[in-house]
């Protein structure tokens, strides 16, 4: 990834429905080239898709929680993680080292919803042996933007 290719991810990362037209006329290159990159690009994996960000608390999504997961599981069983990571309002499911198995970002409407989560969905999973669930009572900042600059050099 040179410094085109992170110029050309920085304006997608703020906004993915730009133009090609508008990138290279921003980065002063023809915009079959810079169609050309971002396809190398996707086809490598850097670029790993396209989505719509959707404001949770106007969709009814007001609660944000983080669960700390335990499992009875052996090292490197990974059914637990499958299980929760089908669960729709299972945002992110991250194995983790210490104390904890895993670490779940969860979603939804208020803290009933939270407990009937708890209750219904993840009381279903039987190698689950223990949960502990934070709430978050504000968002300072919230982002999946990775930063591109010339200190973060991609791997090859």
């Amino acid at each position: 990834m040179d410094d085109t290719d992170r110029q050309i991810l920085t304006m997608l990362q703020e906004n993915a429905r730009i133009s090609n037209a508008e990138i290279s006329r921003r980065i002063g290159m023809v915009p079959s080239g810079v169609l050309e990159r971002i396809r190398r690009m996707e086809e490598r994996g850097l670029i790993e898709g396209y989505t719509t960000r959707v404001n949770a608390k106007q969709a009814g999504q007001r609660l944000l929680a983080f669960m700390f997961v335990n499992t009875d599981e052996r090292v490197g069983v990974v059914r637990s993680a499958q299980a929760l990571a089908e669960i729709p309002e299972i945002l992110e499911v991250h194995h983790i080292a210490g104390e904890d198995c895993y670490l779940a970002k969860v979603r939804v409407a208020d803290t009933e919803a939270l407990a009937e989560l708890i209750r219904t969905k993840l009381g279903k999973i039987d190698t689950i042996t223990s949960t502990r669930t934070t709430i978050v009572l504000e968002t300072v900042k919230e982002t999946s933007t990775l930063p591109l600059d010339s200190e973060h050099k991609a791997v090859a």
